[in-house]
């Protein structure tokens, strides 16, 4: 115990060794340990989080306590962050180990209501709006700091484990930073948060029209433009030539050479990359999918993807159908 009764102070190379030995123990339990990981000290680099802080630090009760809160979320202090609807929940490293709730009230349906009408026909596809690349007139309707989608001030309420007497004490401030830092990578999450759901706000009508005004006149060409609005993947217009299959091409060749040339066939070759977390976030990353895209064109949850990728090089075993679906996307 310090003077005054104060906690001793920690030096951050302490607070992260702590926070790391933490980690470790809570994922062996089997606890789902999403730790937040600045790159190159930024905070926010995306519309959503960048919006996120812009919002909260608005509010003037808060804007003697957020700088402690900004230090702490950038030397890796917040080693757990989860977010649920109408939940965030969190870990910190302080003195101690703290435990932060933060409950955030539903956005009201008739805000929600108004919010469609004001967007309607605006945004034409999922990528369009997670990524942020969003008109003037829209962006200003949905981070209006009162009739938007972020919450009031009066809609949140605060609980941190810590002595401080303060409701908006640093290790909170840390949580509401790192929040920004979490929109960053899954926008989607905001919505969760504010209980909607955020494919309601976009028209399809208008998606359709950008695909016929592609060019995309078939069937199974809208259907790849409906792909890439979606996942953002771009997929291969392949020319319509006809060539020799490679089982023409080796059927006249001799029995011994045969066999070699089937054996070096790209079909019987290892296509896929193994199921890793590193791996996973990789191929996520080089797509230009979110945690949440990827999730459903693996068919599985959000939370599953962010924990094979929280676990590094350690290989994975999925179900059959997850693997096929993951060899799919490295063909």
């Amino acid at each position: 115990m310090g003077y005054y009764g104060w906690k001793p102070y920690v030096r951050v190379a302490q607070r992260q060794a702590k926070a790391l030995k933490k980690i470790k123990t809570l994922r062996k339990k089997g606890m789902n340990i999403q730790p937040i990981e600045l790159e190159n000290r930024k905070i926010s680099t995306t519309f959503w989080g960048k919006s996120w802080c812009k919002h909260i630090e608005s509010f003037s009760d808060y804007e003697n306590r957020l700088p402690r809160g900004r230090t702490y979320v950038r030397n890796g202090s917040v080693c757990h962050l989860s977010i649920e609807k109408g939940k965030i929940s969190a870990i910190v490293v302080g003195s101690y180990l703290y435990n932060i709730e933060i409950d955030i009230q539903p956005l009201p349906l008739e805000k929600w209501l108004e919010i469609k009408k004001k967007c309607s026909g605006q945004i034409g596809s999922i990528l369009e709006l997670l990524s942020g690349q969003l008109s003037d007139s829209v962006m200003n309707v949905v981070c209006h700091q009162k009739q938007g989608l972020f919450p009031l001030q009066g809609e949140i309420n605060i609980s941190c484990s810590c002595p401080d007497w303060a409701s908006m004490c640093k290790h909170v401030a840390a949580v509401l930073y790192g929040v920004s830092s979490r929109l960053d990578r899954l926008p989607e999450q905001l919505f969760l948060l504010r209980g909607v759901n955020h494919e309601e706000l976009i028209d399809i009508s208008a998606s359709i029209s950008k695909s016929i005004e592609k060019g995309k006149s078939t069937s199974q060409r809208i259907a790849d433009s409906s792909l890439e609005d979606v996942f953002g993947i771009e997929m291969e217009n392949k020319p319509c030539l006809k060539t020799a299959s490679s089982k023409e091409k080796t059927s006249s060749l001799p029995s011994r050479l045969k066999r070699k040339a089937i054996k070096s066939r790209p079909e019987n070759q290892l296509k896929t990359l193994p199921f890793t977390g590193e791996n996973i976030r990789n191929k996520r990353k080089s797509l230009g999918l979110s945690q949440a895209a990827l999730a459903k064109t693996l068919g599985v949850s959000s939370s599953r993807i962010s924990q094979w990728e929280s676990n590094g090089s350690r290989l994975f075993h999925p179900k059959t159908t997850v693997k096929k679906k993951w060899d799919n996307l490295n063909m």
